[in-house]
Parts: structure tokens; sequence; C-alpha cells
């Protein structure tokens, strides 16, 4: 299958800003629509989403406009992990135990039974892939890894334009290599996951600027700057480095289209949390939020096992969002959460904009 249509570039969009795509909830297709109609790219999430609701979410946002948006995937850990049965394996798996143990006293607490893991689970990646290809999806990001040559190829086939989280040089290099039409470059203070392409692997603390400058040096295609964006400086800051468009995530989270779950957009707006830090805790990736009880109970134990601790945790996350708890809810945000508004996500566009 290939398409006619011109695929999307970055120079298409009268502001270049991208809604950073949040798994869990706080990506909505209103969201999505909202920051495109402001002149920006909106992006929905399907990581951790049913297929059935990615395709719904694709046609709601088509049902409220015609501009482009995208959706990220994320790419399936199986590839990244030790072979199984070696040691490596082994030690993990005896991790993961260790961490399910000492997990009980709050599974305890909430009620709740802790489930199985699963280190094959790959989210539904080929179903995805295909609804995304029939759906000719305008943009398609991948974070967690690097999908294979073949898969960007098939989805440029269907007018798709690709792209791919890069934490570092050498991954920007890696994607660029593979066809990824124009890279995510994610710094360290980045809300949320860490895109590292393996697990285990700890990203740099290098500047946003510092490395959206290393990768324009060793890549040629386009760049969007991510992590810490905050206002119109660090917009243009990150732009005379050599990004053509920044991508806002935590901002985003308290507007009015986003489906931020009530203790979160409370626990963001409280004055409650004082800073943010990076913790394997709730999902066995290196991931950055506000520091709560449970970041300093469990972040010294948490083993880099994605996504098996992501699924020991999902039942204490899901009773503690219920009970209105935020000290066992994954508060992910970045360092200038406190500038986050209730307003419309157009506001925020302009807010990078314009200043």
């Amino acid at each position: 299958m290939t398409s006619t249509a011109p695929r999307f570039r970055l120079t298409d969009l009268p502001v270049p800003f991208v809604g950073a795509p949040m798994a869990g909830g706080p990506s909505t297709p209103a969201l999505a629509a909202a920051v495109t109609a402001a002149g920006g790219l909106g992006f929905l999430a399907a990581g951790n989403r049913p297929v059935d609701g990615v395709r719904a979410d694709v046609q709601a946002v088509r049902a409220r406009t015609t501009g482009p948006f995208g959706v990220n995937v994320f790419v399936p850990q199986a590839a990244n992990t030790a072979e199984p049965g070696s040691a490596v394996d082994s030690a993990v798996h005896r991790s993961v135990a260790a961490y399910r143990e000492a997990l009980q006293e709050e599974a305890r607490r909430y009620g709740v039974e802790l489930p199985a893991t699963d280190p094959a689970d790959d989210d539904g990646w080929a179903a995805k892939l295909a609804l995304l290809e029939e759906l000719r999806v305008p943009v398609v990001s991948f974070t967690f890894g690097l999908p294979a040559a073949s898969v960007l190829e098939r989805l440029a086939a269907a007018g798709t334009t690709t792209s791919v989280t890069v934490t570092s040089v050498p991954e920007a290099r890696a994607a660029s290599g593979a066809g990824a039409d124009l890279l995510i470059v994610q710094g360290p203070a980045a809300g949320g996951h860490r895109g590292t392409h393996r697990t285990e692997d700890v990203p740099g603390e290098d500047p946003l600027e510092v490395l959206v400058a290393a990768v324009r040096a060793a890549v040629d295609v386009p760049l969007v700057a991510a992590g810490g964006i905050a206002d119109r400086a660090d917009a243009e800051a990150a732009r005379s480095a050599g990004a053509d468009a920044v991508q806002v995530g935590t901002l985003l989270l308290r507007t009015h289209e986003a489906g931020t779950a009530p203790v979160y957009r409370e626990a963001l707006g409280s004055g409650r949390y004082r800073e943010t830090v990076v913790t394997r805790a709730f999902s066995g990736r290196l991931a950055r939020g506000l520091r709560n009880g449970f970041v300093d109970r469990y972040s010294h134990i948490a083993p880099a096992a994605y996504p098996q601790v992501n699924q020991l945790t999902k039942p204490l996350r899901a009773a503690a969002t219920a009970a209105g708890d935020p000290e066992t809810v994954s508060l992910w945000a970045g360092p200038a959460f406190a500038a986050a508004r209730e307003c419309p996500a157009a506001d925020v566009v302009a807010q990078i904009a314009r200043g």
C-alpha cells in the first residue's frame, strides 16, 4: 500500500509546538485536537491502551479537526531483554520477586492483589501497527526503543511520518540510520518516562540545549526538543541549539482538555510537593515525577524491569487514584510543574509561542 498524499513535515506547522503524548489518561482526543487547532501538533498516547481504544481515539480526533496529529507507540521490551533462562534473566526474575514481596504491605493496605507479571507482554504491538497503517495516521512516534527499519518503511508507504524518541547521540544516529523522518530529542528535565532504548540504560545529564546541539551535529533530520520547556525563552534556547520545534507535556497536564485524574491535578497545583525526582519505583523504567511517599519508600529497591514493575504497581496506583491518595500515584511531571495552570490548551501553545 502506497499513499499518494504528501507526508507531514514539521515546517507545515503554523506554530513549532508538539503536544507530548502522555499515557495513562492525560492525553485525550480533545487535548490532541486542541493543540492542533492552536497551530501545533497534537498527540495521542497508544501506550498501555487497548487497540480498540486507540481506534476510537483516532476517530474522535478526526471528528474534531482536519489538521495533523500523531499517535505514540511503545516499542516492545522483549526485543531489548535478556535471553530467557540466562543468568541476567534469572537475576531480573529474582529482583522482581523481591520487589513483589516488598510491595505486599502496600497491597494489603489498599485491599488489592498484586498480579502475575509477564515480561513478554508487547502491548499489542502488531495489532497497533496494523491499525495505524490502516488508519493512515499523519505521524506515528515510537518510545522505549527503535523499531525495525521495515516497520518505518511500512508506515511511510502508508503516508505516515515516523518519529523516534532519543536520549543520546548513538540512539539518534541509529534512529536516523533506520529511516526515522524526525527525532524527539529528550533531555534530563523531561517529565514522565525517559525514552532510553533499553530499560536498564541511565541517560546522560547534559542540559537539553547541549544534547540538541550534539544530535544536530550528528544527524540530518528534523529535531523536536523535549524536556523542561516551560516558557518561550526555553523554546527559543532549544531552537537556537538546533531544534526545529519543541515538545511540551507538563504544562498541558492541568489544561481543560487533558484527562489528568483529579488527584493528579490537585497534587500539581497544591503546593504540597516541592520537587521532582527520577525513579524506577512505579514502572521499572526511569521516570521523573513529584517526590511522594511511594517514591521515597521504594526507589532504592525498584529493579530495572519493565513491564514487570509497571504490572505489579498498576492495581496500587489505581486504588490510590480512586481513593484520592496522591502518595501512591505516579505523578509524572517535569521540574516546572508549578507553572501548569487550569486553562485551555491553546493558552499553553500561545504561552510557548509568544510568551
